[in-house]
């Protein structure tokens, strides 16, 4: 995973260790960015790298 640049809702819920529907709460919330392509929704592996990293820094 760690070599795709876009990854789908379910494989980001899988690397957040969180479930499908908080990560589209998200998403829809702009917590974590994401882009339509054709109808599918995908978040950029670099944002959620950022988000994560940001994380920290917020506690």
């Amino acid at each position: 995973m760690e070599n795709k640049l876009l990854l789908t809702v379910s494989e980001t819920a899988a690397a957040l260790g969180m479930g499908r529907s908080k990560v589209y709460e998200m998403v829809r919330d702009g917590v974590i960015p994401s882009v339509k392509i054709d109808g599918c929704r995908r978040v950029k592996a670099a944002a959620l790298r950022t988000y994560v990293d940001a994380l920290g820094e917020a506690a």
